[in-house]
């Protein structure tokens, strides 16, 4: 089982640090192979992407990544931000299928801003199609108005698209993710505005036709932001598209208490796959030891389920991750009274100490 490990920027190099510790206390042989990508890589050469990285992980059976970017990178042109490294992988890589699962651990509710009655017991998946949308549409860039409200003024543009066999292969992920959870999908969509998402409603109610067994709701997607955060259990499988599914996982992670507590995976038709914590690199705290890691070493062991087929393993990082927050262990973002305050690599090392 090859593993490409990319740490990344910022925090990236200690959350991952963390995770790798982890899946080496597991009995099991992997091969671990690091390289540098985003900010790092750029200084090294020059590129947030290089071949040799690129290499590595299209043979990897599986990408483990930390967070790539810092605002010292800003004024780069945009090909060479960090974050282009991220995008490249997911093109390069055909990561089409990005799962987000948002749950609320029974220890970690009072840490959520939400009620305790709101949130105990959240169980939400949301699958984010990933190569497609306003993020990789073409014709994008800046110009010259010669119409519009503006004429002769300078311009940005952006273009929103998809295709139908891109939404259909994101939709029966969706249903076939549902089946096996509590059979219900809701397709969030801006249907009374985007033409594009007239289309997207379009196609994944014929896609529904093939999943009677899953119940189907559409949803704009102002009203699901606002569904999220005053009535978030009604949800269990969310699909939607790259830009939204963007905005409303990270609003979903917050309802767990911290987005340092959200694993992410990204798959493409082979169940190849990229795990990356839902969380940025963090520049403000990185090198100072606080960051939580527990979203990077949840992403291990989703790595481990849906890329490299060891469920058991994965289970067993899972079940050491809840017997963690059971003892009161904290890192500062999920921190509160009457519970232990530690830092990244005491919280790693404590997850290895549950797997044991």
């Amino acid at each position: 089982m090859k593993i490409a490990v990319l740490p990344g920027d910022g925090i990236g190099t200690e959350i991952v640090a963390e995770a790798v510790k982890v899946l080496q206390a597991l009995d099991l042989k992997f091969e671990l192979e690091t390289a540098l990508v985003g900010g790092a890589a750029y200084e090294a050469h020059g590129h947030p992407l290089p071949d040799s990285t690129l290499k590595l992980a299209q043979q990897a059976d599986a990408v483990l990544f930390g967070a790539v970017g810092d605002w010292k990178y800003d004024k780069l042109d945009r090909p060479l931000r960090p974050e282009q490294a991220i995008l490249g992988l997911r093109k390069h890589l055909g990561l089409f299928a990005n799962f987000r699962p948002a749950i609320c651990y029974p220890e970690l509710v009072g840490a959520s801003t939400l009620k305790p009655e709101v949130i105990s017991g959240l169980d939400i998946l949301i699958i984010r199609e990933l190569t497609g949308d306003i993020y990789f549409g073409q014709p994008r860039g800046r110009r010259t108005a010669v119409d519009g409200h503006f004429p002769g003024a300078d311009e940005a543009f952006d273009t929103m698209r998809y295709s139908k066999p891109e939404v259909e292969r994101i939709a029966h992920v969706a249903f076939q993710a549902a089946r096996k959870r509590n059979k219900k999908v809701t397709s969030v969509d801006k249907a009374n505005v985007l033409e594009t998402f007239q289309f997207w409603k379009d196609v994944v109610t014929e896609v529904h036709a093939q999943y009677p067994d899953v119940e189907l709701e559409h949803m704009y997607v102002d009203n699901a932001a606002m569904q999220l955060v005053r009535a978030p259990k009604k949800f269990d499988v969310v699909v939607t598209g790259n830009m939204f599914g963007d905005i409303l996982s990270d609003e979903a992670s917050m309802l767990t208490g911290s987005i340092g507590m959200l694993p992410s995976a990204s798959l493409n038709a082979k169940n190849q796959g990229l795990y990356e914590p839902s969380h940025g690199s963090a520049p403000d705290i990185a090198g100072k030891g606080v960051a939580n890691p527990l979203a990077t070493i949840l992403s291990a062991a989703m790595m481990l389920r849906f890329s490299l087929n060891q469920p058991e393993a994965a289970e067993r990082i899972e079940t050491a991750v809840k017997a963690v927050l059971a003892q009161g262990l904290r890192t500062p973002d999920i921190h509160s009274d009457g519970t232990t305050k530690v830092g990244t690599a005491d919280m790693g090392a404590a997850v290895v100490k549950a797997l044991r």
